[in-house]
């Protein structure tokens, strides 16, 4: 389990201390889990965005009070404008007890049928996962290179050590044919052309 290391500090609660955590560049937080008491806490700007836009799961170690605790970012609320954190909860894990969490996909290779002129379509591009916390795995990889024209990757065709939150049907990534725009043929463009001097003879 890659994890971000966090330094955060505790925090007062209210609106007005919220304000002031924000307008100092950190961003207001719960830490809660099974066997943690819910803790208010304030953790940097810049840490926050690293995990909620890096590329790999949102597994952080928070650091508080001399206290390591393994976290996911379980939920946060960024501003509707600016995309700036505003507010993030932390879920202490447990070891030997599965966690439910969103980790990114990462395809791999380019398809044989992108090569042959097919368009690659990645539908999906998160997965929810419930997995011991040992096993939380960074990114869930997906070999794609022998994907030809039609071919298609659902959740039933993956082979992981871990229950995925989704649909089996649900499509994860596909080729489709490329969309050729065909020229008119010549009875089309008489009728264009009988269409619109039509619309002449009616506006006259």
């Amino acid at each position: 389990m890659d994890a971000t290391v966090i330094e955060a500090q505790p925090r007062e609660t209210g609106s007005k201390a919220a304000r002031d955590i924000r307008n100092n560049n950190h961003v207001p937080c719960i830490l809660y889990g099974p066997a943690v008491e819910s803790t208010p806490l304030q953790v940097p700007i810049n840490a926050m965005n690293k995990l909620i836009y890096g590329r790999n799961a949102p597994v952080a170690e928070v650091q508080v009070d001399g206290e390591t605790h393994n976290c996911i970012l379980k939920d946060y609320d960024l501003h509707p404008i600016t995309d700036r954190p505003l507010h993030a909860d932390f879920q202490a894990l447990e070891e030997g007890r599965k966690v439910t969490l969103t980790v990114p996909i990462h395809f791999k290779g380019v398809p044989l049928g992108q090569k042959n002129g097919g368009d690659t379509q990645m539908i999906v591009r998160e997965l929810e996962i419930s997995v011991l916390p040992e096993n939380i795995p960074a990114q869930v990889e997906i070999d794609i290179e022998d994907l030809a024209i039609g071919d298609s990757i659902h959740v039933y065709d993956l082979d992981v050590d871990y229950d995925v939150k989704m649909a089996e049907a649900q499509t994860l990534v596909t080729v489709v044919a490329p969309h050729i725009e065909t020229a008119p043929t010549p009875a089309a463009e008489e009728e264009e052309e009988e269409e619109i001097t039509l619309a002449d003879l009616t506006e006259e």
